[in-house]
C-alpha cells in the first residue's frame, strides 16, 4: 500500500549519476553504446562526460531512463 508521499515512478529520487553507474556496472560501456547510440558511451566513455551530455540532451536522457526502467523490471 502506498502512502500519499510515495511515488510509483521508479526514477523518483534516483540521480542520473546512480542510473549511469548501475547501467554501466550491469552492461558495460560497449553494450550501453550499442543500446543507446551516443558518442560519450562509445568513445572514451566516463560517467562525467556522459552526465554532462545527458543533462543537455533530453532525447538521450529519455533513452537512458527507459533502459534503466527496463533494467529494473528485469531485476524484479
Amino acid at each position: 500500500m502506498t502512502t500519499p508521499h510515495q511515488s510509483k515512478d521508479p526514477l523518483h529520487g534516483v540521480t542520473l549519476e546512480k542510473i549511469l553507474t548501475e547501467l554501466e556496472a550491469a552492461y558495460g560501456w560497449a553494450e550501453l553504446g550499442r543500446r543507446v547510440r551516443i558518442r560519450c558511451f562509445n568513445f572514451e566513455p566516463s560517467i562525467g562526460s556522459s552526465l554532462k551530455f545527458l543533462r543537455r540532451t533530453p532525447w538521450a536522457r529519455q533513452e537512458v531512463e527507459a533502459l534503466y526502467r527496463e533494467h529494473l523490471s528485469r531485476r524484479s
